[in-house]
């Protein structure tokens, strides 16, 4: 799928991700001290921080604009990690919306009350390969508390370095625009979520 033939009917909060039976892969950006380790070993090592809520990202395009190409201090390298679907789905169905959301929450209370839960969503504008924002949204899943130990020692099959995917991209461009750029995307695609899964975390089915 090219940059321009984005479909304009996308649903305005949809998981679109790369994933197979068994995983999806999501994305985050570290300094080197993290992600080194982390992709030789195929697990977060002592460098990493449970202790702190760590947000990942099923949209590759989302990861390029919060990490600028991997370019801001302490983003300089990205990981693509590939965790279960199981653990994957578990989180958004032990989640709570970040911010209080007045279509979805009675009121503050309600919302508040939520927050129990130790997961939480938000909906991000998606972006095209300038960070300009798109008719539609992004997830993006915090983990905290006891998701982020399942995250660290059960769901995760795999992590790979993929800074040098987003050098290419941000190179091709640079050189040759957006169509010639989304040529070099991970292919991704919507992600099927159950029905009560999600109404808890917002998801649209229309545009």
């Amino acid at each position: 799928m090219t940059e321009s033939s984005i479909p304009t009917s996308v649903p305005n909060r949809q998981i679109r991700a790369w994933y197979d039976d068994t995983t999806i892969t999501v994305y985050q950006a570290y300094g080197p001290s993290i992600a080194r380790p982390a992709a030789a070993t195929g697990r977060f090592g002592k460098e990493f921080k449970r202790e702190r809520m760590t947000w990942i990202k099923p949209s590759f395009r989302w990861m390029m604009y919060r990490c600028g190409w991997a370019a801001k201090p302490g983003q300089e390298r990205v990981l693509a990690i590939r965790i279960s679907r199981e653990g994957f789905e578990w989180a958004l169905a032990h989640s709570a919306f970040a911010h209080f959301d007045a279509e979805l929450h009675a009121d503050h209370d309600a919302w508040r009350a939520s927050l129990v839960e130790p997961v939480r969503v938000q909906w991000d504008p998606e972006r095209d390969l300038r960070f300009n924002p798109l008719g539609h949204r992004s997830i993006q899943i915090g983990l905290g508390g006891a998701s982020v130990a399942k995250y660290c020692d059960e769901w995760i099959a795999g992590i790979d370095d993929v800074t040098d995917l987003a050098q290419r991209v941000h190179g091709e461009l640079a050189a040759h625009g957006p169509e010639a750029a989304a040529k070099l995307l991970p292919a991704e695609r919507p992600y099927p979520v159950r029905d009560a899964v999600a109404v808890r975390i917002g998801m649209t089915t229309d545009s």
